[in-house]
């Protein structure tokens, strides 16, 4: 479903400003997605910055991870130590409607922009922080990025158990927990404004990683409380004669489409696959069965023959493919940004609005590039408060 022609999208968070206190990953995930629906968000940076601008890869001095995640934003550098920058800040929050941040827990209270001071100033602001392993509880203060919570959440064991020849957890540079962890943040956040526009109170919000992770564990919470069954069906890779390609026929429709996809109808009444038990006793062996027919086809001939008849499947490809992909294409799923060094494709939202524009913003400031107008818009400091802040240091 799409608007009508005759009309302009408009943006849904249009009217919601947000200081965004975040860096590296799991904060700047979400409050670019803030931004991708319209919301106005000022990055409250370091004079150092936000480390990803060094992260690669870069491009003449510009990083393409940063601009990825900061798409949308405007960039003030301060030194939140300072009783100057403080006060500036404490003057703006009754302007604004969320604080997100991600220091670990005790920090933001030691620059004076806890939750408890901030809604005193304004009592309708929503304050979310993200941590590893949430504001409390005896891990509360410990340092915690998402290779630390993948493992601690039992993800990691999980995979491990699921994989036969393995002997220790994978390896992985992919921060699972940060992107889920971001996600949630951003729909705690969509709630809390919808509560505030009935009550007229802000509150806050309190994410923790390490929970995102295990309420992404649905199963095995489950199988770990009741143990004993059989093990689950393996979803396993099936060699093709030029890659690997993924068959799940889950339910008892799929299996009979299988069968007629491969040529082998007759597995309908072999006594292995018959009911669903059985075939979930015989998985191994059924899709060893259909590993002979796709490794005597490429992966898109084998593709093609089971999607014709229904079963579900797909090929595994590399990035380089994804990027090109007819199907993202046509759900125009990546824009262009340019963050001065050229432009690039990134992702906008995974989910498209009838009436409202979800999209990437194609702006990605330099450190601390939109701090005079924010403090000239905001507060009407002169060009002489600013440079008195510059010469002491505390604004780049």
């Amino acid at each position: 479903m799409t608007a009508p022609a005759n009309t302009q999208p408009r943006d849904a968070l249009s009217d919601v400003r947000v200081l965004d206190f975040t860096s590296v990953m799991a904060g700047p995930f979400a409050s670019r997605m803030l931004a991708d629906l319209g919301a106005e968000v000022i990055k409250i940076e370091s004079l150092e910055g936000d480390q990803v601008r060094a992260r690669p890869p870069m491009r003449q001095g510009h990083s393409a991870y940063f601009g990825h995640l900061n798409a949308g934003k405007r960039s003030l550098a301060c030194n939140l130590k300072a009783p100057e920058i403080r006060d500036l800040i404490h003057r703006m929050v009754p302007r604004f409607d969320v604080v997100i941040e991600n220091f670990r827990p005790g920090v933001m209270a030691r620059f004076g922009l806890d939750y408890a001071t901030l809604s005193a100033l304004n009592p309708r602001l929503i304050y979310c922080s993200i941590s590893g392993y949430g504001q409390s509880g005896p891990k509360a203060h410990q340092p915690a990025y998402a290779p630390v919570i993948h493992a601690a959440s039992g993800f990691d064991m999980v995979n491990l158990h699921y994989q036969d020849d393995a002997t220790r957890p994978a390896t992985s540079g992919i921060f699972v927990g940060d992107v889920l962890g971001g996600t949630h943040a951003f729909g705690a956040i969509q709630a809390a404004l919808y509560q505030r526009e009935k009550t007229g109170q802000g509150q806050y919000i309190d994410v923790s990683m390490l929970e995102a992770m295990v309420g992404m564990l649905v199963y095995e919470t489950q199988a770990a409380q009741f143990p004993g069954d059989a093990r689950r069906p393996l979803y396993t890779p099936l060699r093709t004669t030029d890659g690997f390609i993924m068959v799940a026929p889950t339910s008892p429709r799929n299996f009979e489409q299988l069968t007629q996809a491969v040529g082998h109808p007759e597995w309908q009444q072999d006594p292995r696959f018959r009911t669903n038990a059985d075939r979930n006793a015989n998985w191994a062996t059924l899709l060893a069965s259909v590993e002979e027919w796709t490794c005597q086809r490429s992966s898109a001939e084998a593709e093609a023959i089971l999607a014709k008849h229904g079963v579900p499947c797909g090929l595994y490809r590399s990035m380089e493919e994804v990027l090109d992909d007819p199907q993202l294409a046509a759900r125009k799923a990546f824009t262009r940004i340019d963050d001065g060094a050229g432009p690039y494709r990134v992702p906008n939202p995974p989910f498209r609005m009838s009436g409202s524009q979800a999209k990437a913003r194609n702006h990605v400031s330099q450190l601390g590039a939109d701090g005079d107008a924010v403090l000239s818009a905001e507060l009407g400091l002169s060009a002489q408060d600013l440079g008195a802040l510059r010469t002491a240091g505390n604004l780049l």
